[in-house]
């Protein structure tokens, strides 16, 4: 990605309407070292009517990283963005978005964050440049200016030969990468991304995740909500599990797994009695007869692999082959969330 004014700027509002209305609010308030993160939320609730959304949530998002909120449909995913984005306000507790209050300094939130749905926002009978002038008429942009953020985002995000062409006539892959680019044109600190991948082919998802990186490599703090798992563990520095409107777990992808009995290693044996006296070596391990197998515990460690080759050496014992299972964090999203709900 090379730098340009659109990623440098991370610490200023470019639309002069949302600087305004930020200018306008009583300034921030004091609240630890939010400052220095993208999100921090402390005892976060919001009930509607009897049902409790979120109950006494926590967060904290570091700066220019990517961080996934996990759950299950009606786990509060959806509430919790829409309380951080300024869309509805909470019923308790504290909450900092790039340093500001979302609800007292609505406008300063607003200059210093950008949306991206899981629906891309782009006017189908604009061209791809038009959507983006739009954006910065939007953002009152002097017209020259606003011609050359939109010719930039359109080379950055492989759009410039489709520039011309209306948004009707993109790919899903193309639509994305328009509508992010949209939100770019603000020069968000913050940006919330919901299923950003979404129906997209295996390239184009691999285009949107080099974006979503690059981005967070210059200082962009990412708030990625997704239901696809895999993406969260390529994406993510920190994960968070909201379940019935609480967190019951947080941490790196590692550290969640690791949280999760289950990882193994599967060794393979030439005839059954290698297979018989490796299993009574071996404790704990479980025979496969039929595969001439045997399942060990192992957390797939190099260390842990080691230790177990060597204990078969001393008894003379080399399997055919090895493969390694770790747990992924398909299995710690169902050990540690109840059966989906209506989202809500």
């Amino acid at each position: 990605m090379n730098e340009s004014s659109w990623l440098r700027a991370v610490d200023r509002p470019v639309c002069p309407a949302a600087a305004d209305a930020a200018s306008a609010q009583d300034p921030p308030r004091a609240f630890g070292n939010a400052a220095r993160l993208g999100i921090k939320v402390r005892g976060l609730r919001k009930s509607f009517g009897d049902m409790v959304v979120l109950d006494s949530v926590d967060l904290d998002v570091e700066q220019g990283t990517v961080f996934a909120l996990l759950g299950p449909n009606g786990a509060g995913k959806t509430t919790v963005v829409r309380i951080l984005s300024t869309l509805l306000n909470p019923d308790g507790g504290a909450v900092r978005v790039g340093g500001f209050d979302p609800v007292r300094e609505a406008g300063r939130v607003r200059s210093v964050i950008g949306v991206t749905g899981q629906f891309s926002a782009v006017d189908n009978l604009l061209t791809g440049a038009e959507n983006l002038m739009l954006i910065a008429g939007l953002c009152h942009l002097e017209r020259q200016a606003a011609r050359r953020k939109a010719d930039e985002l359109l080379r950055r995000f492989d759009l410039a030969d489709a520039a011309t062409r209306t948004a009707a006539t993109y790919s899903g892959g193309m639509r994305r990468r328009l509508d992010l680019a949209m939100t770019l044109v603000g020069e968000p600190r913050v940006i919330f991304l919901d299923e950003p991948t979404a129906g997209l082919d295996p390239r184009s998802r691999r285009t949107m995740w080099q974006i979503v990186r690059e981005l967070a490599d210059y200082g962009i703090t990412l708030f990625l909500t997704t239901q696809d798992l895999d993406e969260a563990d390529r994406l993510a520095g920190r994960i968070a599990v909201l379940d019935r409107g609480r967190i019951v777990a947080e941490g790196t992808p590692g550290e969640l797994k690791q949280r999760i009995p289950g990882a193994h290693a599967r060794l393979y044996f030439a005839d059954a009695g290698a297979l018989e006296r490796a299993a009574g070596v071996l404790t704990g391990s479980s025979r496969d007869n039929d595969a001439l197998a045997l399942r060990v515990p192992a957390d797939g460690t190099p260390a842990s692999l080691t230790a177990l080759l060597a204990s078969l050496d001393r008894h003379d014992l080399r399997p055919e082959r090895i493969t390694v299972q770790a747990c992924d964090l398909d299995d710690v999203f169902l050990a540690l969330t109840a059966d989906p709900r209506q989202e809500t």
